[in-house]
């Protein structure tokens, strides 16, 4: 038995396209490493490799919590604060100058946006650095902007950045496709109910019951959306 497409009826397309940032649309997650170390050595501590794997997709407090860790130092509020706002600061001047896309993004977002389809982008990170990188991404795209700072909280891997993007768009979550490149970020959209397109960029992403694959957003357009049917058993779209 064929198992039914997703979307609103109209041409089998989502109810919506949610977009991950850093890594998914733009290679961000480059100049993250750049502060990420500096920050580290900064406190006095180091940052191994698996180290900064496992921080990919993670919020600011999560971070700075971590990496006063790895330096043997107490994750006070007060030591979570000043470390997130050096890391704010020094990303800050790094999302200045234009951000390097993701194979195919531009492209991939322009043709979503030309088929009618509501868009929104689901960020970990927080609103002023997003604000930095859409001059280079292109606010136009999207209907809204969900960051990292405005989920009380509740960032990826939890469920609410996807929930409170659809409700935003006034649609369900379970109509909607993901896109996505990191462990937590495919969690998040998961949990919420979506199907996650995972394209992976800096770390490998486990299967999972709602999750199909691409090695790229290069040739990603409304009809391939529309292709994705509820990928229970499905490990790749290509």
């Amino acid at each position: 038995m064929a198992v039914p497409s997703i979307g609103d009826g109209s041409g089998g397309f989502p109810a919506a396209v949610l977009w991950d940032m850093d890594g998914t649309l733009v290679d961000s997650e480059k100049l993250w490493d750049v502060a990420l170390y500096e920050a580290a050595d900064w406190l006095g501590g180091g940052l191994t490799e698996a180290d900064r794997a496992s921080l990919v997709g993670s919020n600011m407090d999560s971070t700075a919590r971590f990496l006063l860790r790895m330096a043997q130092r107490e994750p006070l509020p007060a030591a979570i604060a000043e470390v997130g706002e050096w890391i704010r600061g020094r990303t800050a001047t790094l999302f200045t100058d234009e951000l390097p896309w993701r194979p195919g993004a531009r492209e991939a977002l322009a043709a979503i946006q030309v088929a009618g389809v509501p868009s929104a982008l689901v960020t970990s990170t927080e609103r002023g650095l997003t604000e930095l990188a859409l001059n280079t991404i292109g606010r136009e795209y999207f209907d809204v902007t969900v960051c990292g700072d405005e989920v009380g909280g509740q960032n990826k891997p939890h469920p609410r950045p996807y929930l409170l993007a659809a409700e935003l768009l006034g649609v369900e979550a379970t109509q909607c496709v993901a896109v996505e490149d990191s462990p937590p970020g495919a969690m998040s959209a998961e949990a919420a109910g979506c199907t996650v397109l995972v394209v992976p960029n800096d770390v490998a992403v486990d299967a999972g019951e709602r999750r199909v694959f691409r090695h790229s957003l290069v040739g990603v357009d409304a009809s391939v959306l529309a292709g994705l049917a509820d990928p229970r058993g499905v490990q790749s779209m290509e």
